[in-house]
């Protein structure tokens, strides 16, 4: 082999994206000891956003006072390079912030993040780009806008927020969903943030409401774009109130590292993501990669810590899909760090064995 690239998104609850990198070319070069191995941390707008584009093209980590989805005070970051700002949304808004038993939909707030936007364009940035994934809300982006309102609108209304006319927002997912109806953001997320039956129903009849609304302010409605329902509805805040691109996440990171130069003298990735299935295939992290791959004719291994739909993602272009885990092993072990960068290791001696 020449040179391995070693892209894997993180492992959610278990291990970054460089620690996943670090296991696997640590257990390439327990094989072959003078591998050629390039790693390149990755994300698609959700977890490991912000560590992803800091490895990709430096820049200055920003700490900020905000608040946190409940209204209290955390420490959060976000990067600045040149006029750019990157904002990964889960560090103010996130439903890791939250202990299982506060989790709430009814009263999670995303005004952190327009905290953080706020700040960014304080600090004269032009280009804002935020990663959606990872949200503990379903507001809409309510909270969001009110925190820009109480920063810039002397008259406490959005008519009077002028400082973000000059300021171009990117919004960076791989969700396609609309803000409402049985594909939207309660529906479909709400549930697996703890929401009731009733809270789907309450959440997207108030997203409904707020997008009617809207419209007749701005004359036309983003409710159905894809990537409104992204992040509990954020992201439609960011189409319909500030004009935003919506980007695939895994495309905006590969195209700002300029993936493809990589590529051209590259004989094998691996990439990656704690769990892969059909889902995997939705514009998630590996199948970015294999997509760009696919004009190289660079063979894409999948590795994963649970696999489901293993044909389908065969057939899809992957040359391998592999998980990390022995069937005997709990999942309560498969969790716990230390043993899941071994087990990806080990997996990786036995791949480059074989090749």
């Amino acid at each position: 082999m020449s040179k391995i690239i070693v892209a894997i998104d993180s492992f959610k609850g278990c291990l970054t994206s460089a620690e996943a990198n670090q296991a696997a070319a640590g257990g390439i070069r327990e094989r072959i000891l003078d591998a050629d191995v390039t790693q390149i941390p990755v994300s698609d707008g959700g977890e490991g956003w912000l560590e992803a584009f800091h490895s990709a093209t430096g820049g200055k980590l920003v700490d900020v006072n905000v608040r946190d989805p409940l209204m209290r005070p955390i420490l959060a970051q976000y990067l600045i390079h040149d006029d750019t700002a990157v904002i990964e949304m889960a560090k103010a808004s996130g439903l890791t912030l939250l202990y299982p038993k506060e989790r709430n939909l009814m009263v999670a707030t995303s005004y952190g993040t327009g905290q953080l936007v706020a700040d960014a364009v304080r600090k004269g940035c032009k280009q804002i780009i935020v990663g959606l994934g990872g949200s503990a809300t379903s507001d809409c982006g309510i909270g969001m806008l009110q925190a820009i309102i109480d920063n810039f609108a002397s008259q406490g209304s959005w008519d009077d927020v002028h400082v973000l006319e000059d300021v171009r927002f990117t919004i960076a997912t791989d969700v396609k969903n609309p803000l409402c109806g049985e594909n939207g953001a309660a529906h479909v997320f709400a549930p697996q943030k703890g929401a009731t039956p009733e809270m789907v129903i309450e959440l997207d009849e108030h997203a409904r409401q707020f997008a009617e609304k809207s419209a007749l302010i701005f004359g036309y409605d983003r409710q159905k774009m894809p990537g409104a329902g992204a992040a509990g509805g954020l992201g439609y805040a960011f189409l319909q109130y500030l004009n935003a691109d919506c980007r695939s996440g895994i495309d905006l990171l590969l195209d700002t590292i300029c993936f493809e130069e990589h590529l051209k003298d590259a004989s094998l990735i691996i990439t990656g993501e704690g769990s892969a299935d059909k889902q995997t295939l939705m514009g998630k992290v590996p199948f970015g990669i294999l997509q760009k791959a696919k004009h190289f004719h660079v063979p894409v291994i999948l590795i994963a810590g649970q696999i489901k739909d293993k044909l389908l993602l065969l057939g899809a272009g992957f040359s391998q899909v592999e998980c990390i885990n022995p069937h005997s092993l709990q999942i309560e072990k498969a969790m716990k760090p230390e043993i899941a960068k071994r087990n990806i290791a080990l997996l990786m001696n036995r791949i480059v064995t074989a090749s």
